[in-house]
């Protein structure tokens, strides 16, 4: 269920129903008779979809649906919530189908708050939103920036991002919570002078999925990433940028005692110029360009007293299992991920790869095309069932 109350940010709405059908969620529409003043019940019936569910305006409009709709529902989103209604709810009030809905709902809830920061902060409305996150409640925090009103504060609702992010922590098992996940992603980029270097064209969306699927099921993570353009995944608690190989192997060996799982999805360069010059190297008839082997982050970790459970990634261009096998072997692995990054879908800079998983017990499993966020989950699957024998 999605409830829409009655503020300017109800246009939102839209997207965030749009979203959610995305992901192949089925949604009914609440909206209260005072949100019918900024959007129309229309621009959300469509947003539903092929379905186009009609969004629900009115306690009698169909006689017990807030029972009907409470025994449906997974999860009930409230987006945007205004204090008259976030008031109602903390209340028990039930004058109209939205806080009807609520009452006779039982499950999770997501409430958004959208209101003039004098509101957001008044003793009253803080009571109020205390009260119900008393009840199990949970508050995606507003924005601060400027508002409709013209205010400067705190009280601008969620960005959809962040209210989806909410709704799959609502759906994800905490798993791994008291867990410490170490990730790696991206490339590094090696100089040959203060203008150029050496890389090579890891995107870090491997990475970063799984980075953000760790803390989605409860981790502590902690992300090395060499340069990349994505934004950071929501809940990682610590993110260490660098550029170089020899960057992130020193982050890694640090990081790596402490951290219970580590899992290198990062393609760090295999070589590095053997001098790197400290002027802009002019344009001439040539260039010898000498490249010495980069110190091998797995094989280093592998030599460490008290390592973490260690899954290598291993890409190639071609079907070579048998150099993730003798890699998984040479290094001390936990478990590898192979995949060809000539495959369709399975490329670098792709959202959806297509890989193999290799155990230190010979197990294996072929895994088919799907986007890197289900990717990522079920390589922890994997990862925690494994680490448990």
């Amino acid at each position: 269920m999605v409830g829409v109350t009655g503020s300017v940010a109800a246009y939102k709405a839209v997207e965030l129903v749009r979203r959610l059908k995305d992901q192949e969620a089925d949604v009914r529409v609440i909206m209260t008779s005072a949100s019918l003043n900024f959007i129309t019940p229309l621009s959300l019936e469509l947003a539903c979809g092929a379905k186009k569910q009609k969004p629900l305006t009115g306690l009698w409009e169909e006689p017990l649906a807030h029972v009907d709709l409470a025994a449906w529902a997974e999860l009930f989103i409230i987006a945007p919530a205004t204090a008259n209604t976030i008031g109602k709810l903390a209340n028990g009030i039930a004058d109209d189908l939205l806080s009807a809905c609520f009452l006779a709902w039982h499950g999770k809830t997501l409430i958004a708050p959208a209101m003039n920061p004098g509101m957001y902060t008044h003793e009253a409305f803080r009571k109020n939103l205390e009260s119900l996150r008393s009840l199990g409640v949970t508050e995606i925090p507003p924005e601060a920036g400027t508002l409709a009103c013209g205010a400067e504060g705190i009280g601008r609702m969620a960005g959809i991002e962040t209210i989806m992010e909410a709704a799959k922590r609502a759906f994800t098992p905490r798993d791994m919570e008291g867990q410490s996940v170490l990730v790696t992603a991206g490339p590094t980029r090696e100089p040959l002078d203060p203008v150029r270097f050496i890389s090579n064209r890891s995107s870090g969306k491997m990475g970063f999925a799984l980075a953000g699927a760790a803390a989605l099921r409860g981790a502590a993570v902690t992300l090395v990433t060499g340069p990349t353009s994505l934004m950071p995944p929501s809940g990682v608690g610590k993110i260490i940028r660098v550029e170089t190989a020899r960057q992130m192997l020193e982050s890694v060996l640090k990081e790596a005692s402490s951290s219970r799982i580590l899992i290198m999805a990062a393609a760090p360069a295999d070589f590095t110029p053997e001098s790197s010059a400290s002027k802009k190297i002019e344009k001439s008839g040539g260039y010898d360009l000498k490249l010495k082997a980069t110190r091998d982050i797995l094989l280093e970790v592998s030599m460490l007293p008290r390592r973490p459970f260690t899954v290598g990634f291993a890409a190639e261009t071609g079907q070579f299992f048998d150099r993730a096998k003798e890699k998984l072997r040479k290094k001390d692995l936990d478990m590898i991920i192979f995949n060809d990054v000539t495959m369709a879908g399975a490329g670098f800079d792709c959202d959806t790869n297509q890989v193999s998983i290799f155990g230190r017990d010979g197990g294996h499993e072929d895994v088919p095309v799907m986007e890197k966020e289900d990717l990522a989950h079920l390589i922890l699957d994997r990862v925690l069932a494994s680490a448990a024998q």
